[in-house]
């Protein structure tokens, strides 16, 4: 795949509603827990080494990031869920702050389930598959971290995230390195076919 992109840039980090871009264009967000690599995966999607902030410590985004991709779409990044070194208010406020936007945004077309290759799914990450899944029908599954295992331990690790998260044969499961670029115009496909933006 081809990806023209000429311009990604931050338009606003929100807490609220009312401070969701009022635009109308499609919207894709990426969901995962804390620390599951999203800013990377942005970054590498992006071909921007800083525009979404990576931190060793997990729990950096607090905020809901819309990047405007060419006046297109926007790419949502929300708050990482699962971190257990904020306090549990802290939790709380960011998992009403994720189930707000994935509730009142009109143009959100789907949601990118971020999870870590190296482990097994999570049980918030089981039920943040199954809100995907009633939501829109299917699931995009992005494996993070993919070039950390080796060829031969790669495919079973799919496996374990496969009938973890129950995948159905309406789901896609893709393998993704933030450092190497290991499925990225895959990932660019599955976003144009979600949104129906072809970039």
């Amino acid at each position: 795949m081809q990806l023209n992109l000429h311009r990604a840039e931050l338009t606003i980090s929100a807490v609220h509603p009312r401070q969701y871009p009022a635009t109308g264009m499609p919207e894709i967000a990426m969901a995962g827990r804390s620390n599951v690599g999203k800013s990377s995966c942005i970054n590498k999607l992006l071909n921007r080494n800083k525009l979404a902030r990576t931190s060793s410590t997990p729990g950096k985004t607090a905020t809901i990031n819309f990047y405007n991709i060419d006046d297109q779409l926007f790419l949502v990044d929300l708050p990482g869920y699962g971190f257990a070194r904020v306090s549990k208010a802290e939790q709380e406020k960011w998992g009403a702050m994720i189930n707000t936007y994935l509730d009142k945004s009109v143009p959100l077309c789907g949601v990118l389930l971020l999870v870590d290759a190296r482990h097994k799914p999570t049980t918030q990450d089981v039920m943040m598959y199954s809100w995907i899944r009633e939501r829109f029908g299917e699931v995009t599954v992005v494996a993070t971290k993919a070039d950390k295992l080796g060829i031969t331990k790669l495919p079973p690790a799919l496996d374990l995230i496969r009938s973890t998260l129950g995948l159905s044969e309406n789901d896609t499961l893709l393998a993704f390195s933030g450092e190497k670029g290991t499925g990225k115009d895959e990932l660019w496909q599955e976003i144009s076919r979600i949104t129906g933006v072809e970039l």
